[in-house]
């Protein structure tokens, strides 16, 4: 099922490798960036609230898994579905597939924390509204699980 749409690009030739496919470490940059895209346009976490609170999204983990090929000349779009989230985490899958085509080429997992920066660095609660924005990416999906790979398990383990 399609999630929601976060982020769309066009292969730049740079990203090509010697069999005119996406290089694999092009994958991740196209989902890391769809991540910056999701917080700054999906989340309220844009560079104003950054240079406000000092809190920002960083990487905890991520699997990628690639699912099909990607040639030169195409156009990818990102899609974002909640798997899971909490007071400070979230837990993103997020699907890439050529603009137009409904088959994903390659899904990703994602465990982020919403993080303070700076003299009392550390863990952070988002804020009430960028968690209702969170469920409402999350109810976006129509409760259907995500139908992504999954290489080992990413949880929100209880502490």
């Amino acid at each position: 099922m399609p999630g929601t749409t976060i982020y769309r690009t066009e292969l730049s030739r740079d990203w090509i490798d010697y069999n005119d496919h996406l290089r694999d470490a092009y994958y991740g940059v196209i989902f890391s960036t769809a991540t910056d895209a999701l917080m700054d346009h999906h989340l309220g976490l844009d560079p104003e609230y950054r240079a406000r609170t000092r809190c920002t999204l960083y990487s905890l983990e991520s699997h990628i898994h690639w699912l099909r090929e990607v040639k030169f000349g195409v156009t990818v779009e990102v899609d974002a579905h909640v798997l899971a989230y909490d007071s400070k985490r979230l837990h993103l899958a997020l699907d890439l597939r050529v603009a137009g085509s409904s088959t994903v080429a390659a899904a990703a997992e994602y465990m982020l924390l919403h993080y303070r920066q700076g003299e009392n660095a550390g863990a952070a609660s988002f804020p009430p509204d960028v968690l209702a924005k969170i469920e409402a990416l999350k109810a976006a999906d129509g409760g259907v699980e995500w139908a992504g790979p999954r290489s080992r398990a990413l949880t929100l383990a209880k502490r």
